[in-house]
């Protein structure tokens, strides 16, 4: 059975970076017929707010990724509490006792001797008495203690890596005020889980390579782990500088349309075209861990917009009846107007706009050279309603009367009637009008 995982802390609202990770994770699973579990790593009760928890679960479910099972870290800390006493007894825990002052000490005089800056394990030569005398001033942190040989593991996306323990430092597990660290917590419960698959970015593989060990001195199997590349903003800018702008909820609000922001982040980083989805299903047959590299890939928000477009020019109109009866659309010709204006929105929210112009008038534009035409026009204009010879009809009549035609004729009666430069098909459109527009 496959089983992955997503696990973000909910310390802030999820952003493109995080839904990267839980795609890539809830595609496996599906694909594979196993379980995606959330997990929510809460273990910092400072930080982690329940609304952050919501939010996270909100956007999930906008995007359509449910789970199989929700976990909560918080709710765990006896089984971290547990491992940890037998990694006491497998010798592989120590306390240390540096503050981060000392330990900043010691990394400058590494680094100005050039040597790199790992933890030098002096704690393993303290004596009892000496540990119990330390005890006294200050709260001790709880390491592990690496075998120092080399880690190695094929990778779904980077290949055959392989890390030499020597050159990293034992990693702190459990702080001086008792908080499980997350390289200890999501461990036990990868663990304990069965989590089989770990896809996540490529700033954790030195974790993962620490994380392997841990895994194997518990007595654990070591699951498929993948590092994704990590966004940038279009010109190769970290985009941790942006991601208050990229938060899901505020892509959400703007009227990003889920299965658009889902068939874009499911190809971007491979070698396969961004194709847009119709369908949860459709992405999951599509899905190829395997052709992502390893290269920082570029994530523009405007390439968001056009596959939310065409994903709306193509909704049939069940699917948003509802929105369009709210508008306050008349039923009889809901369906009409659905099919006039879906081609000429960019989100839901500007069926809104053109519901105005029809129900209560457009601000008329009209540039100074057409005045006179426009004001010509309109008074051959009949009254309403229109039907669908209107446009047609009248047009003639105008360019009878006026010699325009072509381009100079149907601009600038589109323009008047509508106050846009673009838009549906005037004639389809003329049969919709409620109202004259504003002169």
């Amino acid at each position: 059975m496959t089983v992955t995982r997503f696990a973000p802390s909910p310390t802030g609202y999820l952003h493109v970076g995080n839904l990267r990770t839980a795609l890539f994770n809830w595609l496996i699973a599906r694909k594979a017929g196993g379980t995606f579990i959330l997990r929510l790593d809460d273990t910092d009760p400072e930080r982690s707010k329940q609304e952050y928890a919501d939010g996270i679960r909100e956007d999930l479910e906008w995007l359509g990724l449910t789970w199989d099972r929700e976990e909560t870290q918080s709710a765990r800390l006896d089984r971290y509490a547990a491992a940890a006493d037998e990694l006491r007894e497998r010798k592989r825990f120590y306390e240390c006792f540096e503050t981060p002052t000392e330990l900043d000490l010691k990394r400058k005089k590494q680094l100005n001797m050039g040597k790199p800056p790992v933890y030098d394990r002096a704690a393993l030569s303290l004596s009892e008495d000496e540990k119990a005398a330390l005890r006294a001033e200050r709260p001790g942190h709880w390491r592990f203690l690496l075998d120092q040989e080399r880690i190695e593991w094929n990778d779904g996306i980077l290949g055959d890596i392989s890390i030499d323990a020597a050159s990293v430092s034992d990693p702190v597990l459990i702080r001086g005020d008792g908080q499980v660290l997350y390289t200890l917590a999501s461990v036990v419960d990868d663990t304990e889980m069965g989590i089989t698959h770990v896809v996540r970015g490529s700033d954790h593989v030195t974790n993962t390579a620490t994380q392997i060990q841990i895994i194997e001195a518990l007595g654990g199997t070591v699951p498929a782990f993948a590092h994704h590349s990590l966004l940038t903003g279009p010109q190769g800018e970290a985009l941790s500088k942006r991601l208050g702008t990229l938060a899901l909820r505020d892509l959400r609000d703007r009227g990003v349309e889920p299965l658009a922001l889902l068939s874009l982040m499911a190809r971007l980083g491979s070698s396969d075209p961004v194709e847009l989805r119709s369908s949860h299903q459709e992405l999951i047959d599509g899905f190829d861990l395997s052709h992502f590299g390893a290269a920082p890939t570029k994530f523009d928000v405007e390439d968001v917009w056009p596959l939310t477009a065409r994903y709306l020019h193509g909704l049939p109109m069940a699917e948003v009846a509802s929105e369009i009866a709210a508008l306050g659309v008349p039923g009889d010709i809901a369906e009409r107007f659905w099919n006039v204006v879906r081609e000429n929105i960019g989100t839901r929210a500007e069926m809104a706009a053109w519901w105005e112009i029809l129900s209560n008038g457009a601000e008329a534009q009209v540039e100074a050279e057409d005045a006179e035409f426009v004001r010509t026009a309109l008074d051959l204009l009949p009254p309403l309603p229109f039907d669908d010879t209107t446009w047609s009809n009248w047009t003639a009549e105008v360019k009878a009367a006026t010699g325009r035609k072509g381009k100079g004729l149907f601009m600038p009666l589109r323009k008047a009637l509508t106050g846009r430069s673009r838009g549906p098909e005037m004639a389809d459109f003329l049969p919709l009008m409620q109202a004259l527009p504003r002169l």
